[in-house]
C-alpha cells in the first residue's frame, strides 16, 4: 500500500484520506477512507444504498441494523416535502432534536452510526413536466410536481442537518440539451452553488450559525470546456466551502481539476451492471449509487457474482455465468440450494431457492425482503473485493477476468414485482390505465348485496328455513 496522504477539506467537515495518493488527480482506481466525526468511516470505493421515503425498500430498520453492513444512506428531499409554499412546514421539520442531533435522523429513526446524505431529488430522479428555473429545480413531492427554490433547499439543509448535502444542479433528464440550454445549465448550477455555500458557510454567517453539514458541489454531465468558468470558480472562490464533488456521468471524472483531485467523488451515473461499476471505479469514482440493486430485488432476482471471479469460473470454457438468478423460474420450485453456496448473508444461511420461489409465487412481501438482504450483502462483498484488488495491485487483470467470466447484462425480468410505489410512475394525464391490479373484488350493485344478505340463514331461522338453505331435511312425525 502506498503512503497515507491525509487530505482535509477546507471547511473541515469531512476527512478524506487517499491511500494511493499518486492517483489523486488521474483517471485511476483510488483507495481511501471517508470519515465524519461520530459516524462509521466509509472505506472507498464503496456504494451508498438508496432509500425510499426514509427506508431501504423492503427492509425494516431493525433488520437493516442486525443483518446488513449498511453504514451510509442517501435520502431525496422530495420524499419528505408535501407543499412548497413558504408557509408550509413538512412534518420532518417539526421533529424534536437537540442542537447536536439531526431532525432527519430522528424522523427516520436511525442510530447515530450511518452517514446520512441528503440530495434534492431521489435517485434515479423522475422527469418532471415543469422545467427548472434560474432559482429553482422541478421536483416530484408526495402530492405532485413543484419547484424547489434554492433558498428552500438551503433551509432544509440548515434544519435537517444531514452529514452530507448534495448541491442543487440544473439537470436535463428528458433529452440531450442544446448548446444554449447547456449554457443555462452551467450558469444556474454556478449560481445555485455560490448562493448555497454563502448562506451555509459564508463569512457573513456567524460562526455559531454556520452549517456543520459537508457540501458536495455538483459537476454537470458536460464537456470540460462548457463549464470551465464554473470549475475555475470551484477551485478559486468556493474551494474553502466544499467537501466533495457530485458527478452525474463517469465521463465527468476527467473534468475534475487537479486542485480538487483530493476531494471524494460521489457518482450518480446509474450503472446498469457490475461491469459498469468496475469501469467507473477504474476512472476514479469513490462513492456510487446503484439503482439496479433494488431493481433486481423488485424483479425477484438474486445477484450472483463475486469479485475477483473464482478461478474455477475464469478457467472454464463454458458460456458466461449469469449475473443473477431469476427466482421466478420454475427450475427453482424444488431447488433446496442457498442462493449462493459461499454466501453468508441471512437469507442464504436460513433459506433456500425453492422457499423464495414459493414466496414470490404467493406474492409474499417476505420474498423481496430476503432478496434485498442477499443483494445488499452481495454488493458489500463485491466492493470489499474491489478494495482488496486495488490494494494488491491486481485490479486491471481482475477486471479482465471478471468480464470474461460473467454475462454482460443482467437477466431479463420475467415475473411480477411488488406493487408500484406512487412516485415510480407519476401521473402523465387523465384516463390512465390502472398500474396495480385490484387487490379485492367489487360487488356489482347494492341491490344484489342486499338480496344475498336476505337469503342467509340466521340463528332465528326455523326448520323450514334451514331446509330451504339445504342445512337439513325436516323429518315427518
Amino acid at each position: 500500500m502506498g503512503s497515507n496522504a491525509s487530505q482535509r477539506s477546507s471547511n473541515d467537515m469531512v476527512n478524506f484520506s487517499l491511500f494511493n495518493s499518486a492517483t489523486a488527480s488521474t483517471l485511476a482506481p483510488r483507495l481511501g477512507k471517508l470519515a465524519i466525526a461520530g459516524r462509521n468511516p466509509i472505506l472507498t470505493p464503496h456504494y451508498i444504498p438508496l432509500t425510499s421515503r426514509g427506508a431501504v425498500p423492503h427492509i425494516a430498520h431493525d433488520v437493516m441494523r442486525g443483518q446488513t453492513a449498511v453504514n451510509s444512506l442517501y435520502f431525496g428531499l422530495e420524499d419528505f416535502i408535501e407543499k412548497l409554499q413558504k408557509k408550509a412546514c413538512p412534518p420532518v421539520y417539526k421533529t424534536p432534536a437537540a442542537p447536536n442531533e439531526s431532525p432527519l435522523r430522528n424522523f427516520v429513526c436511525l442510530p447515530e452510526d450511518p452517514v446520512l446524505v441528503l440530495g434534492p431529488r431521489r435517485v434515479p430522479p423522475l422527469a418532471c413536466p415543469p422545467s427548472n428555473t434560474p432559482n429553482s429545480v422541478a421536483v416530484l413531492t408526495t402530492v405532485g410536481f413543484g419547484q424547489l427554490e434554492t433558498g428552500q433547499y438551503v433551509e432544509a439543509v440548515q434544519k435537517l442537518r444531514p452529514d452530507i448535502a448534495v448541491g442543487l444542479a440544473d439537470l436535463v433528464l428528458t433529452h440531450q440539451p442544446g448548446l444554449k440550454r447547456q449554457g443555462k445549465m452551467v450558469d444556474r448550477t454556478h449560481a445555485f452553488t455560490t448562493y448555497s455555500t454563502e448562506k451555509l458557510y459564508g463569512e457573513a454567517v456567524p460562526e455559531e450559525s454556520r452549517s456543520k453539514t459537508a457540501y458536495f458541489a455538483p459537476i454537470l454531465p458536460l464537456d470540460n470546456a462548457q463549464q470551465t468558468l464554473y470549475l475555475e470558480d470551484l477551485e478559486d472562490e468556493l474551494r474553502r466551502y466544499i467537501s466533495g464533488l457530485a458527478l452525474y456521468e463517469s465521463a465527468s471524472l476527467s473534468a475534475v481539476p487537479e486542485s480538487l483531485g483530493d476531494l471524494p467523488r460521489l457518482l450518480f451515473s446509474e450503472p446498469a451492471t457490475p461491469h459498469d461499476i468496475l469501469r467507473q471505479v477504474s476512472s476514479g469514482a469513490d462513492l456510487l449509487t446503484i439503482p439496479f440493486l433494488g431493481d433486481a430485488s423488485d424483479a425477484g432476482m438474486a445477484l450472483d457474482f463475486v469479485f475477483p471471479a473464482p478461478d474455477a469460473y475464469s478457467t472454464s470454457a463454458t458460456d458466461p455465468k449469469p449475473l443473477a438468478l431469476d427466482l421466478w423460474a420454475p427450475d427453482f420450485t424444488t431447488d433446496t440450494e442457498p442462493l449462493h453456496k459461499a454466501c453468508q448473508c441471512y437469507t442464504c444461511r436460513n433459506h433456500h431457492r425453492a422457499y423464495i420461489h414459493h414466496l414470490l409465487a404467493a406474492k409474499e412481501m417476505l420474498a423481496w425482503s430476503l432478496l434485498q438482504l442477499h443483494n445488499l450483502h452481495t454488493m458489500d462483498c463485491f466492493f470489499a473485493g474491489i478494495r482488496e484488488s486495488i490494494q494488491q495491485g491486481t485490479f486491471e487483470s481482475d477486471v479482465e477476468i471478471f468480464q470474461r467470466t460473467y454475462a454482460p447484462q443482467l437477466p431479463e425480468k420475467t415475473g411480477q414485482g411488488p406493487r408500484i410505489r406512487g412516485y415510480q410512475a407519476p401521473s402523465r394525464g387523465p384516463n390512465e390505465p390502472r398500474r396495480n391490479p385490484r387487490a379485492y373484488g367489487r360487488l356489482d350493485t347494492i341491490e344484489k348485496f342486499a338480496e344475498s344478505q336476505s337469503s342467509i340463514a340466521t340463528p332465528d331461522t326455523g326448520a323450514e328455513g334451514l331446509e330451504e338453505h339445504g342445512f337439513a331435511t325436516k323429518l315427518s312425525s
